[in-house]
């Protein structure tokens, strides 16, 4: 008869896994009006889909962002926000264009977002605590990747490389050959990391990603410094340009959210395995079954199935998944009711042992509790040479 609907999700969720880490969602957002009746945002995902009306501008931020790393986005979402400069009540329309585009934003699917214009227009603070909210409030696992943006937040990623510079050869007309720089700032340069995370497949990071377009950027004496204080930055090695670590803007670690959250590919997992299981649960087991211990096993089964899934594919290292016996006692007592137990006997709580408790009726609720390890990337060799 095959295993039961709720499992089979889970499991389908822990196959394409791998599948859908290595091709992300860039989000853009860019000042630009489109056609009356137009669809916005517009998806991008080859360059024969950016539309003609962008402006030079963003159409150039769109291909930085399809670049990628080892895979290139699933695509391009290019939100235009209808703000037109120059004029009088620029400020206002900034202001309503980039409140609109939150709202909008709000009910898209994207995981990554960067905008060509946030430091310009004076947004990168206001960003970052939409962002922050978005993860902490809505559950809206997204992440945006600004310019100097100190956020000390995982949902942030602060690229504070200050120039990064592409050279390109250019043929006159007399056939006479010269080299042209083009100088992107942090701020023009964050679809580009965008995109280049998105692109960075699950099983790796993206420290030491080259960046094969640049010729050069800004040299820094000391890399550790700015990498230590949550900076995202670039640097030349001599013979090309790659990212120094894949690290977010977190740097003040508290109890129960220690380092592991400062890497970029820790959190794009953790992330993953939080909208697979919610989002399954949802679809598959909520409002489905009734809420008995073996229905609760099914779902404690169905979840291992999916952690099974992600080690296998080299995600994680191990997991665990069970009912939380402490946090039904709780809840029994906040009731003040007595324990009603799988064979529905009564029994007091406190008399109750954690192997019955975890059989007790618990209403509409579910407590669970688990623990997964998620793998890193190989990113430090130390290996003393001796003679």
């Amino acid at each position: 008869m095959g295993a039961p609907s709720v499992d089979v999700s889970f499991i389908e969720k822990g196959i394409s896994a791998i599948t859908r880490s290595e091709r992300g969602i860039v989000m853009l957002w860019v000042k630009d009006t489109l056609p009356e009746l137009a669809a916005n945002p517009v998806t991008v995902v080859t360059e024969s889909d950016i539309p003609d009306s962008l402006s030079d501008m963003a159409k150039e931020q769109v291909k930085l962002a399809m670049i990628g790393y080892t895979n290139a986005p699933k695509k391009i979402l290019v939100y235009c926000m209808g703000i037109v400069e120059d004029t009088e009540a620029e400020a206002e329309a900034v202001d309503a264009g980039y409140k609109k585009a939150m709202t909008d934003a709000e009910t898209i699917r994207f995981d990554y977002l960067a905008i060509p214009t946030v430091e310009t227009d004076g947004k990168g603070e206001d960003i970052a605590s939409w962002v922050k909210s978005m993860r902490e409030n809505k559950k809206k696992k997204i992440k945006a990747v600004l310019p100097n943006t100190a956020a000390d937040n995982e949902g942030i990623i602060n690229f504070t490389t200050e120039k990064s510079i592409k050279t390109d050869t250019v043929t006159g007309k007399d056939g006479a050959k010269t080299m042209v720089d083009t100088v992107y700032t942090a701020e023009k340069y964050c679809a580009r990391i965008a995109g280049l995370i998105a692109g960075t497949p699950m099983t790796i990071a993206c420290t030491y990603a080259p960046l094969p377009e640049l010729s050069d950027c800004t040299r820094l004496t000391d890399n550790d410094t700015p990498v230590d204080r949550g900076e995202f930055i670039v640097f030349y090695d001599g013979e090309k340009v790659k990212v120094v670590r894949g690290v977010n803007s977190f740097v003040t670690t508290v109890d129960g959210k220690g380092d592991s959250f400062k890497k970029i590919k820790i959190v794009e997992a953790m992330d993953m395995i939080n909208d697979d299981i919610v989002r399954t649960a949802q679809d598959s087991y909520l409002g489905k079954y009734a809420n008995t211990y073996s229905n609760k096993c099914l779902l404690i089964t169905a979840i291992s199935s999916y952690f099974a899934q992600l080690k296998r594919d080299d995600i994680i290292s191990g997991y665990s998944v069970g009912l939380d016996a402490e946090a039904i006692r709780i809840y029994l007592k906040g009731k003040g009711i007595q324990a009603t137990l799988e064979d529905g006997t009564t029994k007091d709580v406190d008399e109750c042992s954690d192997k019955e408790i975890v059989t007790a009726d618990t209403g509409a609720s579910v407590f669970l509790t688990g623990s997964v390890k998620i793998l890193d990337a190989i990113e430090d060799i130390k290996m003393p040479i001796y003679i």
